[in-house]
């Protein structure tokens, strides 16, 4: 199983990877008391290397985390997009699903392929506020099959698709 708040870790790490080194680079991750109780956020960065600098609201994970490179900021508040990004002066707003990864089972495929449908559809109903739109979910053969018939109707809706492998590497799928 792969969790909905590892993707967006996954995704919020893969964000500032892409940052030059001399622009501003701030990334949010607003999960939702869900999110917190299958994965464990501020151990996971701690782990990382980042410290919570700053609490915010009731959690014992929201607030603000920083290295001595960068920061992340964790806001347990819906509505916002799951991560979203301010990267080399370019708005990215991301939404993410996790789901069970090694099975076959035809239950949770059929979850991971209604979770990019729910991605994409929550994506295309968001005002264009964001220079890049983009659907996270992890990389499964069913996920990359689906997002490869998808990926050219959605890039003309201004929507891009990243799967993230087990290792929390970020892949895009280009049409």
């Amino acid at each position: 199983m792969y969790s909905e708040a590892a993707v967006m870790l996954a995704f919020a790490f893969h964000l500032l990877e892409m940052s030059e080194e001399d622009t501003e680079t701030v990334v949010k991750i607003y999960p939702d008391g869900e999110h917190a109780k299958q994965f464990d956020i501020r151990s996971f960065l701690a782990s990382r290397g980042f410290e919570r600098v700053e609490g915010r609201g009731k959690t014992t994970y929201g607030g603000r985390y920083q290295n001595s490179k960068c920061h992340i900021e964790v806001f347990p508040k819906s509505g916002e997009g799951d991560v979203v990004g301010l990267i080399n002066g370019k708005k990215i707003v991301a939404e993410c699903k996790g789901g069970a990864i090694n099975t076959r089972h035809s239950g949770q495929v059929s979850k991971l392929r209604k979770g990019l449908s729910e991605l994409i559809g929550q994506l295309m109903i968001l005002p264009r506020c964001a220079d890049r739109h983009i659907a996270v979910l992890p990389y499964t053969q069913e996920t990359a099959r689906l997002a490869e018939r998808l990926i050219t109707r959605c890039a003309a809706a201004g929507i891009e698709i990243c799967l993230v492998n087990p290792s929390g590497q970020v892949s895009y799928v280009t049409p």
